[in-house]
């Protein structure tokens, strides 16, 4: 059965929009999981700003039991080595890319697209940025980890391989294990890409200092 995307969500900061944001929410969340995200922004530097925060569609999840939730893709294991979904990561990735297309023909230059996400969300932007074809403004992964590793030496973009990547993680994170987050750091940065790395003294969620430290860093990949 085909999966089913609902309409993602959209609010502007201001108009004329220069740039996007792409924010992918966590697994068995939606898209209004981030949207306080963007109040929370307004003290950052931002250019008018067009933030989309598509909905996951609802499928079975192997790791919670083959319960159906909002789920970019299936998860078999969160821990190094478990197998991937890789079908259902690459139609999410396809998905995304499908949205970016649409920011595009709204007038949004790529160079001022960043791709964001949290947990699951995390995996499908990093995965679909560092594959995109051409130059993005950034990739913000939260809380997550890095999937298709084997491959990503050889299907990387050569647009993006100077790609500002944010990444941050709870130290108390007892979700997404923070071992993942540093081995998807190590993996990107033995490839030759910038992390700019944050760790902080939290679980499996966001903190005011990482919210700051967002809106510093959107506001300087986006200031072309």
């Amino acid at each position: 059965m085909p999966l089913h995307y609902q309409d993602p969500l959209e609010v502007t900061t201001r108009e004329p929009v220069r740039a996007s944001v792409i924010w992918l929410h966590g697994l068995g969340a939606n898209g209004y999981d981030f949207l306080p995200i963007v109040e929370e922004l307004q003290g950052a530097h931002l250019p008018a700003t067009r933030f989309v925060f598509p909905h996951a569609p609802e499928q079975a999840v192997t790791l919670n039991n083959g319960y159906v939730m909002p789920s970019w893709y299936d998860i078999i294991g969160l821990s190094q080595g478990a197998p991937e979904d890789e079908a259902g990561l690459r139609e999410s990735m396809r998905y995304v890319e499908h949205l970016i297309a649409h920011e595009i023909a709204r007038g949004i230059a790529p160079r001022n697209i960043v791709l964001a996400g949290f947990s699951q969300g995390g995996n499908v932007a990093l995965n679909c940025a560092l594959r995109f074809p051409e130059s993005l403004a950034g990739a913000l992964i939260l809380s997550s980890y890095l999937g298709l590793k084997e491959q990503l030496a050889a299907q990387a973009s050569a647009a993006n391989r100077m790609l500002p990547i944010f990444m941050a993680h709870g130290t108390q994170d007892d979700i997404v294990p923070l071992s993942l987050a540093h081995a998807a750091r190590d993996t990107l940065t033995t490839l030759n890409y910038a992390v700019d790395w944050h760790s902080y003294p939290m679980a499996h969620t966001v903190c005011t200092a990482e919210v700051a430290d967002i809106g510093q860093w959107l506001g300087a990949v986006l200031a072309n």
